[in-house]
């Protein structure tokens, strides 16, 4: 006997017999287990949209304004003055 032909017996045997036995709650479990990804999966959409969005409005304020190109002269410090 073969080994591809001695598995495929094992197989045989295995579709042949009672299916194993389906654990309780497995079902609301699943259900469950769905809801949360379900879920999960939504809110992270939910943060990539807003980010994009974030993104895209500063990106437009940024070109709008152009904050790095301002010709005024900021004094940050005051002046010094002589002892």
């Amino acid at each position: 006997m073969s080994r591809l032909s001695r598995r495929e017996e094992q197989v045989r045997r295995m579709l042949a017999g009672r299916p194993a036995p389906v654990p309780t709650g497995l079902v609301e479990r699943a259900v469950t287990h769905g809801e949360r990804l379900r879920r999960r999966r939504t809110v992270r959409r939910a943060a990539w949209a807003l980010l994009m969005l974030a993104v895209i409005a500063f990106t437009v304020w940024a070109a709008a304004v152009e904050p790095w190109g301002a010709r005024t002269t900021v004094h940050t410090t005051p002046a010094l003055k002589v002892w």
